[in-house]
């Protein structure tokens, strides 16, 4: 699972003035390696002026599909996404990590559900694999997604969801709250707020009839909606979120001494792929996933922010200190699961498997 591997690029498709759609042609001999569950994410890995960039993007296909697709939106001042939008073409190879992530719910056919989707942005990208997935494995359950934007000409998917919307009359409900662009309905008209949710939720969505919320987007929209939600009785199991790397304020570490066990130095093993590396690493001076990299280990990992996850490992021994986490469910957290680019020994051994996956 750590491993990246070369793969053709098949299609690239332009979305919107600053959104490219990219398809890949997965080899036969990896088609079991590249499964996806709706809602994961692939990371990408390419060297842009010397430097080793990898950023994870979101899979936008359905299980079904039997096609691998990832939307890469330009961000302001982002190198990748820039450097993607500019350049990637088809017939060309790119470094990408199998699929990863755990934004979503386990599908039955027999399932009767109702599910609420809340996006923003590119924020549909993993949205649009769960619902399409959601509507083709369980014939009797249904999705309601609000979806934010600027104006008609910044959505992505515009024409795929109004297909879905056409599909699936009875069973996908799709609004549209746009902020730049006057809608005849005055409630789908701004921004996707704590006070939008609460108009909504009192007067169009009926949440004892939702059974899962899904939210991706903007950190600040992310919060105000699930805070909405569970203001509203909506347990905090049941909303899952997702977050944009490029929305979380870069994170500097400031060293907690107080916390610290025992010696400064913590000896460190760190087990993926089935090999074990040790290395020593001074507590509460930089990450794991730092002072590993430093060593030499090729360690997975994407945004060092805590926001992808693709750094997720669990601590089987020790202990260790996390400064930021936008990725982790509380029930991960329980479990041992830590995000190796925020954690910070605090104990004088620390053992982390990467290939735990429960």
């Amino acid at each position: 699972m750590s491993r990246f591997h070369s793969i053709a690029v098949a299609k690239v498709d332009h979305q919107t003035r600053d959104t490219i759609v990219v398809s890949f042609d997965v080899p036969a001999d990896l088609r079991d390696t590249f499964h996806f569950v709706q809602g994961q994410h692939l990371t990408l890995r390419t060297d842009i002026d010397g430097h080793d960039v990898r950023r994870s993007y979101s899979i936008c296909s359905a299980v079904q599909d039997r096609d691998l697709r990832i939307a890469i939106k330009r961000s302001p001042g982002g190198v990748f996404s820039n450097w993607a939008n500019d350049h990637m073409k088809r017939g060309m190879s790119i470094a990408v990590m199998p699929p990863m992530g755990h934004f979503n719910t386990p599908l039955q056919a027999e399932q009767s559900r109702h599910y609420l989707g809340f996006a923003a942005g590119s924020g549909i990208t993993p949205l649009l694999s769960i619902i399409k997935t959601t509507l083709l494995a369980e014939p009797m359950s249904r999705f309601t997604l609000l979806y934010g934007n600027r104006a008609t000409s910044s959505v992505i998917f515009r024409e795929e969801l109004a297909d879905l919307k056409d599909t699936y009359l009875e069973r996908f409900k799709l609004v549209y709250v746009m902020s730049r662009e006057q809608q005849d309905i005055e409630l789908f008209n701004g921004r996707i707020t704590a006070e939008k949710c609460e108009a909504l939720f009192q007067h169009w969505i009926n949440l004892d009839d939702v059974d899962l919320a899904f939210i991706c987007g903007p950190e600040q929209m992310m919060h105000a909606v699930a805070a909405t939600l569970e203001k509203h009785g909506m347990p905090k199991e049941k909303i899952k979120i997702e977050l944009f790397a490029a929305s979380i304020p870069k994170h500097e570490h400031h060293p907690r001494p107080a916390s610290v066990l025992g010696t400064g130095l913590c000896e460190v093993t760190v087990i993926m792929d089935g090999r074990s590396a040790s290395f020593a690493m001074e507590k509460d001076k930089e990450s794991v996933l730092d002072a590993g990299l430093r060593q030499g280990l090729d360690l997975r990992y994407a945004c060092k922010g805590g926001v992808c996850a693709t750094c997720r490992c669990k601590v089987v021994e020790g202990e260790v200190e996390m400064d930021a986490n936008h990725a982790l469910e509380d029930y991960e957290i329980a479990r041992g699961f830590v995000l190796s680019c925020q954690s910070f020994p605090v104990t004088e051994k620390l053992v982390v498997d990467f290939d735990q996956d429960t």
